[in-house]
């Protein structure tokens, strides 16, 4: 089965200068646009983490964040570290069933969130994420939880498994179909618009894009009067409706 991982890796033989997410919110004013090297470096460093942390291969991860350029990496340095994900992009969403995680990633502004869930399944490692432009760490760091954003930075830019990690993460054949239904083709960009209430699933905003050898343009919190002209600006293929 073709897994997220082969994709990711994949696209960097391909071409790792090529654009892979580039990220605005409207609210702070922030551009960001992570090169598929970039984003395989920040891949690897997490799956670093996880590794050093203790989490073998075929355990399970809960991801308590919306869709965004961080949370990208995160999910794709789980499957890369071979640990499964329990996904939930918006407040009290449920995960998926019989996940019993051994980790936690978690938006800032859900940590109490995630500390109850660490508490119900014994979690000794939650790292929280303050979703800052550029990836900056939380100015405050809430009770229960680590600043993932200090811990990562420091880990190796390249992972190399203590043991065999098999093919982890969603088949990509939805992705592929999802994909041909956007009229997502290779080298397109699909543009992405967000915010609390709205988050699309990582098929769509993700994994589509990856598998294509395309590009995802997020827009969190856009405004309206602006989005034609980012989409013109970032030469728009294909918008998820």
């Amino acid at each position: 089965m073709e897994s997220p991982d082969a994709a990711l890796r994949s696209a960097l033989a391909a071409d790792p200068g090529r654009p892979l997410i580039t990220q605005y919110d409207d609210r702070t004013g922030e551009r960001v646009e992570l090169s598929v090297a970039t984003v395989d470096n920040w891949v690897s460093k997490t799956a670093n983490l996880l590794q050093e942390t203790g989490v073998e291969p075929g355990a399970t991860a809960a991801v308590l964040l919306p869709a965004h350029w961080q949370t990208a990496v995160v999910l794709l340095g789980c499957w890369r570290a071979g640990v499964a994900v329990g996904y939930s992009p918006v407040p009290g969403a449920a995960l998926s069933a019989d996940v019993e995680p051994r980790v936690v990633f978690t938006a800032a502004d859900r940590a109490a969130e995630a500390v109850a869930l660490g508490a119900d399944f014994g979690v000794e490692e939650i790292w929280a994420l303050s979703l800052a432009p550029m990836a900056m760490p939380l100015r405050e760091v809430p009770p229960g939880v680590v600043d993932y954003a200090t811990e990562v930075r420091v880990q190796g830019d390249r992972f190399t498994p203590y043991a065999p990690v098999g093919s982890t993460g969603p088949g990509l054949h939805d992705a592929r179909t999802r994909a041909a239904e956007l009229g997502l083709g290779s080298g397109g960009r699909l543009l992405v618009e967000t915010d609390e209430k709205v988050q699309p699933s990582v098929v769509d905003w993700l994994l589509a894009p990856l598998v294509v050898g395309g590009g995802v343009v997020l827009l969190r919190h856009p405004d309206p009067a602006r989005v034609d002209h980012v989409a013109g600006t970032e030469r728009v293929t294909a918008r998820l409706a």
